[in-house]
């Protein structure tokens, strides 16, 4: 979690313009050398595990964390948490670190969030899974 906290407030740049710090986020998935239009908070997530020596997905998908390390049956502090966005069944989705829940949300430090790296909230009902790493 402390890579990711040190990461709050990088943003997309305007349009006709390029943050450099989210393509290097993008340069550890599918998806190396788009710019910061391209959805990240994905890419953010695998580079936040990359500089903290864990594996991720390599995947821009959200939903690839889906079969990332184990599942959970219940939140725990920084574990990461997929959800869905539009369908339930489709294929978009979100993903960050777990900080808290309330009675009706959850609360995530992730990229891509309102266009940055921050903390922002979701409905519960949203949570497709709860994931943490393997430790072998």
């Amino acid at each position: 979690m402390a890579v990711a906290r040190a990461e709050l407030g990088v943003r997309t740049s305007p349009v006709g313009q390029n943050n450099p710090r989210i393509t290097a986020y993008h340069a550890g998935t599918n998806i190396e050398g788009y710019d910061d239009k391209a959805s990240w908070c994905s890419s953010f997530v695998n580079w936040t595990l990359c500089q903290a020596g864990l594996p991720g997905t390599g995947s821009a998908l959200a939903r690839s964390w889906l079969n990332w390390g184990e599942a959970l049956s219940a939140p725990r502090p920084g574990c990461i948490v997929v959800l869905t966005r539009d369908d339930p069944s489709g294929w978009k989705g979100h993903v960050g670190f777990f900080l808290r829940a309330d009675a009706q949300q959850v609360h995530l430090l992730g990229g891509n969030q309102l266009d940055e790296v921050r903390e922002h909230f979701y409905p519960s009902a949203s949570v497709l899974a709860y994931r943490w790493p393997l430790l072998v």
